[in-house]
């Protein structure tokens, strides 16, 4: 059975932050949806998606946001390596100088339940892998949702009946969205009735990670929870 990479949350929270900060400073520029999805060239559903740190547009989308929102040289920074120690031979190689140390915090925070939403995505996106390769898994979740709509009235009964049509349409970019209906809808899931329990403490396990703090850069580990 396939567990979640062990990074696959840490980039996914690298991702929702990155949106966060594209969305606040078109913000503080002025600028509206309709403004900027025409500067950029793209639609506002996908100006939308790269705002939620959607991982399914393409990096040049991300990298034309960012150039209109005037941050595209910090992607410049990557692509020349200007972080990378220097050439061997060079005089900065050469240099008695210690290399400086350089590593990034990452952290989701506990305010306006982010680790919750978090957590929440996670294990619904990992459902959502799991029940396209095994359609089983998909009726599994099907006869959970119709037994909890045959026991009555309930306040998450229109819930319940969205999650019919997200289940036979496969409408999953409803519930992964970062929406107030989608965290509503991730609320009365049916959907993570089917991941195995290995799975599930993996999540949980990534996200109490994410909570103490990941470091990221000179740790000699591209993920190393802090205190391990």
């Amino acid at each position: 059975m396939k567990t979640p990479e062990k990074s696959t949350l840490l980039q996914r929270q690298l991702l929702l932050q990155f949106g966060d900060r594209l969305k606040r400073l078109r913000k503080e520029q002025g600028l509206g949806t309709v403004e900027m999805a025409s500067r950029v060239g793209i639609s506002r559903s996908t100006l939308a998606a790269v705002e939620s740190g959607d991982p399914g547009p393409s990096m040049g989308t991300y990298l034309r946001v960012m150039s209109e929102l005037g941050i595209g040289g910090e992607l410049a920074l990557l692509a020349g390596d200007a972080l990378q120690p220097a050439p061997a031979g060079t005089a900065a190689a050469r240099s008695r100088h210690a290399r400086p140390v350089v590593q990034v915090l990452v952290r989701a925070q506990d305010a306006r339940h982010e680790v919750q939403d978090l957590q929440s995505l996670a294990l619904h996106e990992e459902a959502v892998r799991l029940v396209r390769s095994d359609p089983a898994l998909l009726q599994q979740a099907q006869d959970t949702l119709e037994r909890w709509l045959s026991q009555g009235d309930s306040h998450s009964a229109s819930l319940w009946r969205q999650w019919q049509d997200v289940l036979q349409n496969g409408r999953w970019r409803t519930i992964l969205a970062r929406t107030r209906r989608a965290q509503e809808l991730r609320q009365a899931s049916p959907l993570t009735s089917v991941l195995p329990e290995q799975v599930r403490q993996q999540v949980l396990a990534q996200v109490g990670d994410l909570k103490r703090g990941v470091a990221l850069g000179d740790t000699g580990r591209a993920y190393e929870p802090r205190g391990s």
